[in-house]
């Protein structure tokens, strides 16, 4: 398979996993994306320039990227795919620590165990990108457990 039919069935998965529209925000047709593969040359990251959007695993879904996050928090209407902290959490998750349910201010209310999020703090900027291992309802709901296992800190301001 070629990267252009690659790209048109992830925009596909990304839509599904991120909601509608989210495979053309991530994957423009007209950016210039480098498609990594595995030795079976199954798809495993996308790449724009030197930055990973995402990475696709053998389960079907994506994990993001920073850069993959930025470009879905940067299309989307708040607070879909994020996680919103304040100041107190800020440090921490640029230094890839993890996001606890009491320092969570905002939720994306769809978000699930295990969906992709990026964390973003209450003035916009992209602080990571995880995995919720809350629900929405509970990451509000607690004052304590971990709501965001972070992969990825975005590192010094």
């Amino acid at each position: 398979m070629s990267d252009a039919e690659d790209l048109a069935d992830l925009r596909i998965i990304a839509d599904y996993q991120f909601g509608a529209d989210a495979g053309d925000v991530l994957f423009p047709a007209d950016e210039e994306l480098r498609v990594s593969r595995s030795t079976s040359g199954r798809p495993r990251q996308i790449h724009a320039g030197d930055d990973r959007l995402v990475s696709y695993g053998t389960d079907g879904r994506f994990t993001l990227g920073l850069a993959g996050g930025s470009r879905l928090v940067a299309a989307g209407e708040s607070p879909a795919n994020r996680v919103v902290v304040g100041d107190e959490s800020e440090p921490f998750v640029r230094d890839g620590k993890n996001v606890f349910a009491k320092f969570v201010d905002t939720v994306d209310p769809a978000v699930r165990p295990g969906d992709e999020v990026a964390i973003v703090h209450e003035d916009g900027d992209v602080l990571g990108v995880g995995r919720a291992e809350l629900s929405a309802d509970a990451i509000v709901d607690f004052q304590s457990g971990m709501a965001v296992k972070v992969r990825e800190g975005a590192g010094e301001k």
